[in-house]
């Protein structure tokens, strides 16, 4: 099957027990974890640091951790989720003065670029730097919140995203998060995503095992329905 890759996001973890449930998620099979942070200024709210990272590494979480920042300015914190355990460091364009000079720092510590376009946001930063990507992030809800409903304008912006990869034989990751759930994971797969943050569709559901297991069985028809 075409690799399709979970993110749980773990903004709608159980913060009391976050090692133990990060840990059920993967077990369960996810592939890597989404680690949003928000500073209540680009975005309207305020959710974890570079110490939470540190101690999932600590409680041995040892997946890909996608850290998102969602912050502005996003150079200073770079260096601190490097040395924490960051796997990938997505940002948003409009949170740095110089996106090249970010991307530059975020590969200096060794983790792997990420670049984040929200709804509005134009792919034609993708013309001067797509090469220096390892992740493309589409944000189908405005940041800021869980529990929002997925944009269907995302769908054409998906497919145009898709056309740019594949027009570059590139194999950069494309992820999309917001709304993402069991009844259209199928869907955003087929519109050409390939990484998929999901946060209360899977934290929500009483059976982890059972609701993972689930959205496989939708991302294997998706790849059914592509090859058809």
């Amino acid at each position: 099957m075409k690799n399709f890759f979970l993110a749980p996001s773990i903004l709608s973890a159980d913060f009391a027990r976050l090692g133990e449930e990060t840990q059920k998620v993967i077990d369960a099979g996810s592939d890597l974890i989404h680690f949003d942070v928000m500073d209540n200024h680009y975005v309207p709210n305020l959710t974890m640091g570079p110490m939470i990272l540190e101690s999932l590494r600590n409680y041995n979480i040892n997946v890909p951790i996608d850290v998102h920042l969602m912050i502005n300015p996003v150079d200073n914190l770079i260096p601190q989720f490097a040395k924490a355990g960051a796997t990938f460091i997505t940002f948003h364009p409009e949170a740095t003065l110089h996106i090249e000079r970010t991307i530059s720092l975020i590969k200096e510590y060794g983790c792997k670029v990420g670049l984040a376009l929200n709804p509005a946001t134009s792919l034609n930063f993708l013309d001067y730097i797509l090469e220096k990507l390892d992740l493309i992030l589409l944000m189908s809800v405005n940041p800021g919140f869980g529990n929002q409903s997925f944009l269907p304008s995302t769908f054409k912006k998906l497919n145009q995203v898709r056309k740019i990869l594949d027009a570059h034989c590139s194999d950069i990751l494309l992820e999309v998060d917001g709304g993402v759930k069991l009844e259209n994971i199928a869907e955003i797969a087929f519109s050409g995503a390939n990484v998929f943050v999901i946060g209360s569709g899977i934290f929500k559901h009483p059976n982890y095992d059972l609701i993972i297991k689930k959205i496989r069985q939708e991302l294997q028809h998706a790849h059914t329905r592509s090859i058809h």
